[in-house]
């Protein structure tokens, strides 16, 4: 690891608390010093001159629906993109200090790098971030004065109902507070403002490995508002788009996210594709010449909602993947509008949500909603429980959102970078092998439903 002294020119000592990264750290200059000329002399760093979009890294899907797209992203177009999204959108300031609790194979893990680049620090993490207690993220946030704080629904979800960090920490320092890799519940909005800090900035964001940045985040200059993403990312032209006329949808109802303009992070190519990057173009744009052709459109694979609390630019409600949609009786369901109800249940610590086939009867053909609920310790799914879990459901959405079957779970099933694997388990009730389970965080967890697969629902 070679560290590049960028303090204003201010010396500091930095003592390396874990032993993993003892004798791996050499500075810039030791760094040149080894390899030294013949009197003695450090060389001349030689640098070279590339295009702006060059390919900088590249990042690979999960691969739980098909093979791992490798996608490879530009130099000039990363930069830009998330130079505009951490100082301009997140408010980064020279000095800051971002932690973003993420995997090196995340794409959180380059858009937190790129913090440098405004002139803040990047505090990392090393080990499970709610070992040894669940308060831990927030002790090393007071610890290391840390002003923008990165983490998931997931674990603001754990923390709502066990930790209380405006109480036993000290935050004085944390400014923004960030989210992704699903939705975040309104509840959750409710807790980090009345349990965490009640003025920082919330910012849920979305975007994905595809674009290597975001679609819609926070913006400094609105107010936050329950349940919503605060607008889209300045520079995109992006809508809730009409899948049958092709057109931006209304304010208040559901479409795909579409960006209908180009725009500078889209990426470069992938690896492997042919010289007309096929691969490429049929992940994200319909071109088919047929009647579902759209040219030029990005359809990013989300299902939203665009409020308009925030003008014409947001906010924006993300309702799930377009592809885990659940449809029963043909009336189009995100997942997020089950687990928002479901996972307010007391009992519940954990759920998911797939539409199953109906394979016989009447209703061959259509779909019905399974929800697979894991439960806190020592609870169990019984009747009374089932009944709760229907009511927060129909209360907070609607009867069509109220699951046909409820089945409790040891655990569910999750990509290394905290997403649901919905799909996944929809294809094992199908009938269908999943693809790469071992990328899962936790493939063991995949037993239990395969289980159920086999012996029917």
């Amino acid at each position: 690891i070679v560290v590049v002294g960028v303090l204003d020119g201010e010396e500091e000592e930095v003592e390396w608390k874990s032993d993993k990264v003892k004798g791996m750290v050499i500075s810039w200059e030791d760094f040149l010093k080894s390899g030294s000329e013949e009197d003695g002399s450090a060389p001349e760093p030689i640098y070279t001159a590339v295009p702006f979009s060059h390919p900088q890294f590249v990042l690979y899907s999960s691969g739980t629906t098909g093979m791992p797209k490798s996608i490879a992203h530009g130099a000039g177009n990363v930069l830009l993109q998330h130079s505009k999204e951490l100082i301009l959108h997140s408010d980064l300031r020279p000095r800051d200090r971002m932690l973003f609790y993420t995997t090196c194979g995340w794409m959180m893990w380059n858009w937190m790098a790129s913090s440098l680049f405004a002139g803040a620090a990047v505090v990392t993490f090393d080990g499970f971030a709610a070992y040894p207690k669940l308060s831990s993220p927030w002790d090393l946030a007071e610890k290391e004065k840390i002003t923008h704080m990165g983490t998931t629904p997931r674990f603001l979800q754990a923390c709502r109902k066990r930790v209380r960090p405006a109480e036993d920490n000290d935050l004085s320092n944390l400014r923004v507070v960030l989210s992704t890799g699903s939705p975040l519940l309104p509840e959750d909005y409710e807790y980090v403002y009345s349990k965490v800090k009640d003025d920082v900035m919330l910012a849920s964001i979305s975007g994905g490995t595809d674009i290597c940045s975001c679609f819609a985040l926070g913006n400094p200059l609105l107010p936050v508002r329950r349940g919503e993403l605060t607008a889209f990312g300045l520079g995109l032209d992006v809508c809730a788009r009409d899948l049958d006329t092709g057109t931006c949808k209304v304010v208040g109802e559901k479409g795909e996210l579409c960006c209908v303009s180009p725009f500078v992070a889209a990426p470069v190519k992938f690896f492997g594709d042919d010289e007309n990057k096929s691969r490429y173009r049929s992940s994200y744009f319909r071109e088919g010449g047929d009647d579902n052709s759209d040219p030029g459109v990005w359809y990013h694979g989300d299902l939203v909602e665009v409020t308009g609390t925030s003008g014409s630019c947001g906010g924006v409600v993300i309702h799930g993947r377009s592809d885990t949609t659940l449809k029963p009786g043909g009336v189009r369901i995100g997942t997020a509008e089950v687990y928002r109800f479901a996972e307010t249940v007391e009992v519940v610590d954990d759920s998911l949500v797939i539409g199953d086939q109906i394979k016989s009867g009447l209703r061959k053909g259509d779909v019905r909603i399974v929800l697979f609920v894991k439960l806190v310790e020592g609870a169990e799914l019984t009747g009374e429980v089932e009944a709760l879990i229907r009511k927060a459901i129909r209360d907070g959405a609607s009867d069509a959102h109220v699951p046909a079957l409820i089945k409790q779970v040891k655990d569910v099933p999750y990509t290394k970078s905290g997403k649901k694997v919905e799909i996944a388990v929809r294809d094992l009730f199908a009938g269908e092998e999943p693809k790469n389970v071992g990328a899962l965080r936790n493939p063991e967890a995949f037993d239990e439903y395969r289980a159920m697969a086999e012996e029917g629902l």
